[in-house]
């Protein structure tokens, strides 16, 4: 049982960082975008390519009571005016939340907005959109990319920040923290002393031993610690995890601490554990769902699967079944 459970381990991490490394094949992206099998299957992660595609999946979620962040999909971009244009469909997605009464809510990839071209390129992209958010009382979402851009990421971020931010009815703008990297431990404490909102995720990128965890086991570790930590110090943490058991040590910790629902919320991904989305909410804790939509959706979809490889085989079945229906 022991040799046959070590093999499905090391099968299962040589899946995913098949995948995670497919991900960054843009030969391969360009293909999967034109050949109209994939659709179904990404639509279970992506809700559509277009703004209009995804507002009825905003608004599912806005009626179901759970709160969305919405991304504009798109990353490791290599022209300035590429930056700008991605910048650019930003204010027009906060434009299309306000009017529709839904969350004003945004999260975004720094290389998608030139951070892989300057630090400068990409404080600026990102200002104006914090610019858009400061007009409509919004929120903006750094998220964190692989651990070559962590530190120019945390700059940006500070950079852009507004003063005096922290308050929760004032816009501001969040980070994103990867339990998988080792240096987190550390930069927590500092994110936690300058009142930052912190997404906390395990990781989806195919990182160095000298970086990061390698052992699910140790990841998982990482994340308990620092979940805790910001369930009890932080400035409205965003627990992003579909994990069961750390879910319900986070529930546990906040009920025998007195930490009310307020004081956190759980983040999940479109398209992934809806039924725990919505058994917690249901519950009376407060969960905020990913929405992402766009054409470039490629790399993050492959991530996904990364994520959980057993998906391939899920995703391929349900497909299937769907195809053999009509």
């Amino acid at each position: 049982m022991a040799v046959n459970s070590a093999v499905s381990g090391a099968a299962e991490r040589a899946m995913r960082s098949t995948l995670l490394t497919l991900s960054h094949r843009k030969s391969l992206g360009r293909l999967a975008t034109r050949v109209p099998i994939t659709r179904p299957m990404v639509r279970r992660f992506i809700c559509g390519e277009t703004l209009d595609e995804a507002l009825p999946s905003i608004r599912r979620l806005h009626d179901l009571g759970m709160g969305t962040t919405v991304d504009v999909l798109g990353e490791s971009v290599t022209a300035e005016a590429d930056a700008r244009a991605a910048a650019g469909r930003y204010p027009a997605v906060f434009d299309a939340l306000v009017a529709n009464g839904l969350d004003h809510n945004v999260s975004l990839k720094p290389t998608q907005m030139g951070l892989g071209i300057s630090k400068e390129l990409a404080t600026e992209t990102i200002g104006s959109i914090m610019a858009k958010a400061s007009e409509v009382n919004g929120f903006v979402r750094i998220d964190m990319e692989d651990h070559t851009t962590t530190d120019d990421t945390f700059a940006v971020w500070r950079a852009v920040r507004p003063a005096g931010a922290g308050d929760l009815d004032k816009a501001d703008i969040g980070i994103v923290l990867q339990a998988a990297l080792k240096r987190s431990e550390v930069d927590v404490e500092q994110i936690i002393a300058e009142r930052g909102r912190v997404r906390l995720c395990k990781g989806a990128y195919k990182e160095p031993a000298s970086v990061a965890h390698q052992e699910k086991a140790d990841v998982d570790a990482a994340y308990e610690r620092l979940m805790l930590r910001l369930i009890r110090e932080g400035n409205y943490p965003g627990l992003a995890t579909h994990d069961p058991k750390l879910i319900q040590r986070a529930v546990s910790v906040a009920k025998a601490e007195g930490i009310g629902p307020e004081r956190f919320e759980f983040q999940m991904l479109y398209g992934v554990r809806r039924d725990l989305q919505e058994q917690l909410n249901a519950a009376g804790w407060r969960v905020r769902v990913y929405v992402p939509f766009g054409e470039q959706w490629y790399p993050y979809f492959m991530r996904r699967l990364a994520e959980r490889p057993a998906n391939v085989a899920f995703i391929l079945r349900s497909v299937w079944n769907d195809r053999g229906s009509k």
